[in-house]
């Protein structure tokens, strides 16, 4: 009886552990790679912090050529990485009587003006007083169902610090056709943001591939290494002696995009904390930056929409501080 016992408990055992855990993700250590510790190379190849890396290789979850290692061993060419992952714990949002701003709505969609300094969805640290839990509350619960339950409607994301406009889908048909609009390139997304220095020209294009940054994981940064093609237009509305405001078009959607693109042609947004400079903060704890127009094809009714923000305020007082 103790063994059946046994032999049902270890079934379940290895039952919540198929549900804890995915397929191991592997990695095989090529020649540029040999020699890093092995905790800097699973941050790099495997999209975890060093911190998170070393945990998980306390933790056995993490072996080399199926064996244990320390986090401080050299990894040597055709070693095979090997990384039980555990999934983040998903958070579920809930509704919360928070106001939104819209601009337009339907029953099938909703422009809204997200406000600088709010969250688009919850996450370790922001688990509520996100634009999520105002949408819940706003339409009663009814959004698209694509993104799951930590970002239900959310088509796409603008960051904390980033005012503008959001497109919110409230049915998965819209999602779908909203999705398929940006994947296509003809959901056009308009910004404005106040950068360092004078731009040698008028206008010009970012063509350059964005991705992790080599170190840092919280970053992004202009590389070659597991990338994806970025494109930003821009163009100059007005120069100071130190400052440019310009109108920006994303081709492409990418992580931080504006910010990147900007630092990596050596005009970083004003007031950015992570690829800007304190000597053009203009007094700002965040980016001046905000998502001023969208348009877009209704994918239920076909029609074209165009909605265009007001100024924020914050972002207008910081144009005059920088004499423009």
């Amino acid at each position: 009886m103790r063994s059946q016992n046994r032999k049902r408990a270890g079934k379940r055992a290895v039952t919540a552990m198929n549900e804890e855990f995915s397929a191991p993700e592997l990695a095989c250590v090529s020649a540029p790679d040999t020699g890093k510790r092995l905790d800097a190379y699973c941050a790099l190849h495997f999209g975890v912090s060093r911190t998170r890396a070393a945990e998980l290789i306390a933790a056995g979850l993490i072996t080399v050529n199926g064996k244990k290692a320390e986090k401080k061993y050299p990894v040597c060419e055709n070693d095979t990485i090997a990384a039980d992952i555990p999934p983040a714990a998903e958070l579920a949002a809930t509704p919360q009587d928070i106001p939104v701003d819209i601009l337009y709505e339907d029953e099938y969609l909703l422009v809204c003006d997200k406000p600088r300094g709010m969250v688009v969805h919850p996450a370790p640290g922001n688990p509520d007083g996100t634009l999520v839990n105002a949408l819940l509350f706003h339409c009663r619960g009814r959004l698209s169902s694509i993104n799951g339950v930590v970002r239900p409607g959310i088509v796409h994301r603008i960051d904390k610090d980033t005012s503008g406009l959001l497109i919110v889908a409230k049915t998965d048909e819209a999602h779908r056709g909203l999705a398929l609009q940006i994947a296509e390139h003809s959901f056009v997304r308009r910004y404005e943001a106040i950068v360092a220095g004078k731009m040698r020209e008028s206008e010009g294009t970012v063509d350059a591939p964005i991705g992790r940054h080599k170190t840092d994981r919280k970053k992004m940064a202009v590389t070659q290494l597991n990338s994806k093609p970025a494109v930003t237009h821009w163009r100059v509305l007005a120069e100071s002696d130190r400052y440019t405001h310009l109108e920006l078009t994303l081709e492409t959607g990418r992580t931080h995009q504006i910010r990147v693109h900007m630092a990596y042609i050596g005009h970083p947004v004003s007031g950015d904390p992570v690829y800007g400079s304190e000597k053009y903060s203009l007094g700002l704890a965040g980016q001046c930056l905000f998502a001023k127009y969208i348009s877009f094809i209704h994918p239920i009714t076909g029609e074209n929409i165009s909605i265009e923000a007001a100024r924020p305020a914050y972002f207008s007082d910081a144009l005059r501080r920088a004499g423009l």
